[in-house]
């Protein structure tokens, strides 16, 4: 059996479904933090499958395939059984639907990602990614979850609501950067996104954690906010052309 370069980036994409596999095993066994660990680890793994592809060169549609199965497993299946078993089985009927929205919702997303991917390099993301969903969920029961007391209060709603609008927002079509690569083409290309992005890291990192779920929300938001801008700003210039389109017509007809 010949082992070719493109193993190393797919060893990446398995340790990443496994972990994913592993939170579904903490969850059910209702040790909510560390399965939300397994799949920010299971996040981390997906970022450097792809950062290996390119140091090797070994892109391919397999990877890809792969790529997608895996994190509709870690990104999908292990948080809707997380905000199951972290608190809305107790909603009943309602509960279950609301919790598997992100497996539904995220296979969506996945799937049209593939069918618009061209090549293997994308500037830009329409709808959120999968990860970035997950990811938030895992942060917002980190900083709210307890082992002792689970959630209280407004933050039972309040992953709920949380669930609900990051599900809707993966087969959206908000536009979210995608990371800068590591590499001086990548950070020439965009020095920006790499600041931003070193600034969260030192951020959570310096917080021990505290602001994590709150650098997710601003993520989130930002794309959210410039959305709406660029919305806004082609329906003015619509609006403009066809003023001066009628003002012409007008001076015409006089």
């Amino acid at each position: 059996m010949k082992i070719t370069r493109a193993v190393v980036p797919s060893l990446f994409t398995i340790l990443n479904v496994f972990c994913g596999f592993l939170s579904i095993l903490n969850a059910n066994q209702s040790r909510i933090e560390l399965a939300a660990w397994f799949i920010i680890l299971a996040a981390i793994f997906d970022t450097f499958d792809g950062i290996m592809a390119r140091i090797t060169r070994s892109s391919s549609q397999f990877g890809v395939e792969l790529d997608s199965l895996a994190d509709v497993v870690s990104f999908g299946a292990a948080p809707s059984f997380l905000v199951y078993q972290a608190h809305l089985s107790a909603l009943a009927n309602l509960g279950v639907i609301i919790s598997a929205m992100p497996l539904v919702f995220g296979a969506i997303r996945l799937a049209r990602f593939n069918v618009q991917l061209v090549g293997f390099e994308k500037d830009y993301y329409k709808g959120l990614p999968i990860p970035v969903a997950a990811i938030t969920i895992c942060a917002f029961l980190l900083q709210y979850n307890t082992e002792q007391y689970g959630l209280r209060g407004w933050a039972q709603e309040g992953l709920a609501a949380l669930v609900v609008c990051l599900s809707l927002l993966m087969v959206s079509r908000v536009r979210y950067d995608t990371l800068p690569k590591l590499t001086r083409r990548g950070l020439r290309a965009h020095p920006l996104r790499a600041i931003v992005v070193s600034t969260a890291v030192v951020v959570i990192l310096v917080s021990k954690g505290q602001y994590f779920f709150l650098v997710m929300v601003f993520f989130i938001s930002f794309g959210i906010l410039r959305s709406f801008y660029e919305w806004l700003r082609a329906t003015v210039r619509h609006v403009e052309k066809e003023t001066d389109e009628e003002s012409e017509v007008s001076s015409i007809d006089v």
